[in-house]
């Protein structure tokens, strides 16, 4: 198969007032047919979202906004073009964007397309119908800074139990209660 994906670095440099270093990333393998709303999926689903009702948008290098216009009820920003309805094929090699998601909690990530096409077949291991991450690294925040299930932002920390691993049930070894 030919050399004709794109390879796009994405890294995550801020969200929910926070500047994050060393940043976490992922790097994408992309069709140039694939539209910009295939790959703001993409991009949040490797970055472990899972509220995905947000609005999203990547700024181009030229300033172009690149968005869901649908979501904007006619308030998009001028000069906006639909993310459904462009393909990545408008991207050139070494080119740099941003794509923030969630304009609450500014989720802002540089996106970097890499200097050499790739082959989806060889680089991922088969050829997939979406953008697909084939490589990451990092520390994922929660979308809402839970760190717990239950978390509410108020409530103490959950009790760690004394021994490790001891409130789970015995499926695994060293899980569970010790054994006498």
């Amino acid at each position: 198969m030919a050399r004709t994906w794109l390879s796009v670095r994405v890294d995550l440099v801020s969200g929910r007032g926070g500047d994050f270093w060393p940043r976490p990333g992922r790097i994408f393998a992309a069709a140039p047919s694939h539209t910009f709303a295939q790959l703001s999926h993409a991009i949040d689903t490797a970055f472990a979202r899972w509220d995905l009702a947000h609005m999203h948008m990547f700024t181009m290098s030229d300033g172009t906004g690149v968005t869901a216009l649908e979501q904007w009820d006619g308030d998009e920003p001028d000069g906006s073009i639909d993310s459904q309805a462009i393909q990545l094929s408008r991207l050139a090699l070494g080119e740099q964007f941003a794509y923030v998601f969630d304009f609450g909690d500014d989720w802002a990530h540089l996106c970097t397309v890499e200097e050499q096409k790739i082959d989806p077949h060889t680089t991922v291991g088969f050829t997939p119908g979406t953008p697909t991450a084939y490589w990451g690294w990092g520390d994922l925040p929660d979308q809402y800074g839970r760190t717990w299930d239950t978390d509410d932002g108020e409530s103490p920390k959950p009790k760690r139990p004394s021994r490790p691993l001891a409130d789970l049930p015995p499926v695994l070894p060293g899980w569970g209660p010790a054994r006498r």
